[in-house]
């Protein structure tokens, strides 16, 4: 990571998601990027610091509260919703009528650039042996996968029609290592995902960018040569953790979870 980028820090930065695995994670790490980190999330969190920290308790469904929490920031990180397979209405609220809000927030208060956290579960249903890059049709593997696939379009569509511009985030599987043998190719490191925040927040002219989150695994299924404008340059690697990792039974052959880049979402429900 370079220092550059973070010598002009924001003036306020939002952080939804902030009680989620990954916005407790970011909330120590996003403190060069911005003077005051306001964190929001439907959940009680830890209460703020000092004055670097703003804590919202705010509802993604709800409109107004939205707006409000919008007003005064400089750019969002937009990590709230839904972060697993659930029923479809369970995901509607959030994860699509928030990230409607949040878009149609971000154009009132005059908010340039949106991070949105979308997911590998737009290209699930892809086998393991594809490749793919940010051209590929998308192909969610469940209703949560629809959710993030729709965040995109909506990503698409405020940039072409308002200018706000947006990088999504496929964001693999990230968390403190590896959990088995299909996060050895969607393994993202805590540091890996904070270098590509920097770059996404930083970099001038993203449009809307389609980024995968993943770290430099030895084998991946994905090829961010669309987004190297960001200069996102992953240093770590699952490989330090494949003795562990394969030290696991091996998955039956049938097994979504060594067939699909998705893993077991594309199996989760029907749930009625």
């Amino acid at each position: 990571m370079t220092t550059t980028l973070i010598r002009h820090p924001l003036n306020r930065l939002l952080l939804t998601g902030a009680a989620g695995g990954l916005g407790k994670v970011l909330r120590e790490r996003l403190k060069p990027f911005a003077r005051q980190i306001r964190l929001s999330d439907i959940a009680t969190m830890a209460p703020a610091i000092d004055e670097s920290e703003e804590v919202v308790l705010c509802d993604l469904s709800d409109k107004q509260a939205v707006h409000q929490l919008v007003e005064g920031v400089d750019a969002i990180l937009h990590f709230g919703g839904v972060s697993v397979e659930r029923p479809f209405e369970e995901i509607l609220g959030a994860n699509i009528s928030g990230v409607f809000h949040i878009y149609e927030a971000a154009r009132k208060h005059g908010v340039k650039r949106v991070i949105f956290a979308s997911s590998n579960h737009v290209i699930g249903f892809y086998k393991q042996d594809e490749a793919l890059d940010a051209h590929s049709p998308r192909r969610p593997d469940g209703y949560y996968g629809l959710s993030k696939s729709y965040g995109e379009d909506m990503a698409s569509f405020y940039f072409d029609r308002y200018g706000i511009e947006t990088v999504s985030i496929r964001i693999g599987s990230s968390f403190a290592e590896p959990q088995n043998r299909r996060m050895m190719s969607t393994w993202l490191s805590f540091d890996d995902l904070t270098q590509l925040i920097e770059c996404s927040l930083y970099t001038p002219n993203v449009g809307h960018t389609v980024v995968y989150g993943v770290s430099a695994n030895r084998d991946v299924w994905w090829d961010n040569s669309q987004a190297a404008h960001l200069g996102y340059q992953p240093k770590d690697s699952s490989e330090v953790f494949r003795a562990k990792v394969e030290a696991q039974p091996m998955p039956d052959a049938d097994d979504p979870v060594r067939i699909y880049q998705g893993g077991a979402f594309v199996a989760a429900g029907p749930f009625d």
